[in-house]
């Protein structure tokens, strides 16, 4: 590598990317805003520290040309900012704890505006947020994807997998989904996993349902990011991917995050990152190999150069729920079963990866013997038991119901 090129990208983010406090609004429901400007989407690190209690963002690759120092009323003390060499430290400093959400970054017409919202909780003993998990229902809109018998369409698959994933991670406690594309829209690859990183995501999971040449093929697969393909499967996708990848790869936006340059600057993340995401991987693989109705086309967690992976501290996997172009992988993905099957084993993977993996200052770190679930109108305890993976007799005797009729807005506790 030439030996400039550190330096040279290193210039390129320092001098690009100034931030600005914004405001700070507050809602009648006691949410606090906290806005930014930033001239492009930035890198950041976001946490929450005790005694005192605040909050902290890391903003990489950023200069401020004076420093922040805003008071206010309760819960903010003060939120303050410091520089160190190109990272910009901001403090919220807090007279209590709060409830907060990940930073996220949306475009406007003058750049970036970057919001944190807190929200007021004296019922708390500790600082506390969600988990943000980023799904990615492949294809979409004028890219249909792999077309199987009676013209199933890959877009159509793997957007109803995403909605069934989303389901449950929004209804249960402790986790917010973020929808890449919640229609039948047309989004371009750098889109997608740049929305994974304005939305803050934790880890990113994009879903196909692919096709191959043999009809033969079939069986779900889990990949990771590489450069070299893992097997004859792995490249025949990779290739296929990769003509879209280089008619979008020089598209960046000029207020894009962009990760090519950005793997040189923080080498040891991306790699942190790529050991995060084979861990993620094997876990929903687990869960995949247990689905009695799911055939595994590869036993291990495969590696192919699928983009939107890239990201370079996001954990981000890729699950081939089954190959479309196979008639009995099809049938499968057609019928609503199948793929709550195919949603469960991703749900079950994820929470099994954050259980072993936690993150500080999240419900599922604080409580890892139950999830809450929140009923929603039309379910029922079958289909609540099936998408958990436990029976019904373990809701009902975990939560006393002894066979009442359960209603919207009940909260469960689901023993996994």
């Amino acid at each position: 590598m030439n030996k400039f090129l550190p330096l040279l990208i290193f210039t390129y983010f320092i001098h690009a990317n100034e931030i600005q406090f914004n405001s700070i609004d507050e809602y009648k429901d006691g949410t606090l805003n906290i806005s930014f400007n930033l001239e492009q989407v930035a890198y950041i690190n976001s946490y929450a520290l005790e005694n005192p209690s605040r909050l902290v963002l890391e903003i990489n690759d950023t200069y401020s040309k004076k420093p922040i120092n805003e008071i206010y009323n309760y819960p903010i003390k003060k939120i303050r900012s410091s520089q160190d060499n190109s990272l910009t430290r901001v403090v919220i400093d807090l007279y209590d704890h709060v409830f907060w959400h990940k930073p996220i970054q949306k475009q406007v017409d003058s750049g970036i505006l970057m919001d944190i919202k807190l929200l007021k909780d004296k019922s708390l003993k500790e600082n506390m947020r969600d988990i943000i998990v980023a799904i990615d229902a492949g294809h979409g809109g004028k890219y249909p994807g792999a077309v199987g018998p009676n013209n199933i369409l890959e877009k159509d698959v793997t957007l109803l997998i995403a909605k069934e994933i989303e389901r449950t991670l929004r209804d249960t406690k402790g986790y917010q989904p973020i929808m890449i594309r919640d229609g039948d829209q047309t989004i371009s690859l750098n889109d997608r996993y740049q929305d994974a990183r304005k939305n803050g995501a934790d880890i990113f999971i994009s879903i196909h349902a692919d096709g191959f040449r043999l009809s033969s093929v079939k069986g779900a697969s889990v990949f990771i990011w590489s450069e070299e393909a893992s097997s004859t499967i792995a490249r025949n996708l990779s290739d296929k991917k990769r003509e879209r990848i280089l008619a979008e790869i020089n598209n960046l936006k000029p207020t894009d995050f962009n990760e090519d340059l950005a793997r040189e600057l923080y080498p040891d993340v991306y790699e942190k990152k790529i050991k995060q995401s084979k861990i993620l991987g094997t876990k929903i693989l687990d869960q995949l190999k247990r689905d009695p109705f799911t055939k595994i086309h590869k036993k291990n967690v495969e590696y192919a150069d699928f983009r939107v992976l890239k990201s370079i501290d996001i954990p981000s996997v890729l699950v081939e729920s089954g190959f479309i172009t196979n008639p009995e992988d099809a049938a499968r993905l057609k019928g609503k079963p199948g793929r709550r099957m195919i949603a469960r084993s991703i749900f079950l993977g994820i929470h099994n990866y954050f259980i072993e993996n936690p993150i500080s200052g999240t419900l599922i770190n604080e409580n890892k013997d139950y999830l809450e679930y929140t009923i929603q109108k039309g379910d029922v305890l079958s289909e609540i038991a099936i998408r958990f993976g436990v029976t019904v007799e373990s809701i009902d005797e975990k939560n006393k119901l002894n066979n009442k009729p359960i209603y919207p807005g009940q909260i469960l506790r689901i023993y996994i």
